[in-house]
């Protein structure tokens, strides 16, 4: 009897359709080939010095999630095949196109004479806050994130035609670079979807 009335009190009188959560290989994604040949959005990421490989990693597969259009690792930033990329990464080493440059100086003013607007991702005296981007025109953008502890370098915050900070409302005053990529790409994503 006790049994009867619980079920009655925490029944829901109200049958709500089922949202079936979907399995990976219903997500309908493109494959490793049409991903290569499709348009990429005009953002190219460069990567300054990042000590973890697993952030490393994380930059490939949050990079390829959102259709980015290349990745650079500079300076001390490990490269693929590496089994502590792999971790995080899941083959998105494969399916972006990815190079490797031992100055990150000579690559920002190669890719600036290329008409990029440089983007650095730091906190400064004078920053364009992250919900603010939206107001940027529809350029090809090429994102800074540097060193996990040291930041993005005074040279290259020299050279870059905006500087884009996170607002923050906590006691902390970072994120951890691979969340801070995540959350930077989206906002920058959103330029471009219909």
């Amino acid at each position: 009897m006790v049994a009867d009335r619980l079920y009655k009190i925490y029944t829901p009188v109200v049958i709500h359709k089922m949202n079936k959560k979907l399995k990976l290989w219903e997500l309908d994604r493109v494959s490793e080939e049409e991903f290569k040949s499709q348009d990429k959005l005009p953002v190219t990421v460069v990567l300054d010095s990042i000590r973890s490989l697993t952030n490393v990693g994380t930059f490939f597969r949050t990079c390829d999630a959102f259709n980015v259009d290349k990745i650079y690792l500079c300076g001390i930033t490990a490269e693929p095949p590496h089994r502590e990329i792999q971790k995080t990464a899941l083959g998105a080493t494969e399916s972006m196109e990815w190079e490797h440059r031992e100055s990150i100086s000579e690559l920002i003013l190669e890719l600036k004479s290329e008409g990029k607007v440089i983007c650095s991702i730091e906190q400064t005296e004078k920053t364009t806050l992250l919900q603010e981007v939206d107001k940027l025109p529809n350029d090809h953008y090429v994102l800074v994130f540097g060193n996990e502890v040291n930041g993005v370098d005074q040279e290259i915050i020299d050279h870059s035609d905006h500087i884009i900070e996170i607002p923050q409302f906590g006691t902390k005053h970072s994120l951890n670079v691979s969340v801070c990529a995540g959350i930077v790409i989206w906002e920058f994503t959103k330029k471009w979807i219909d």
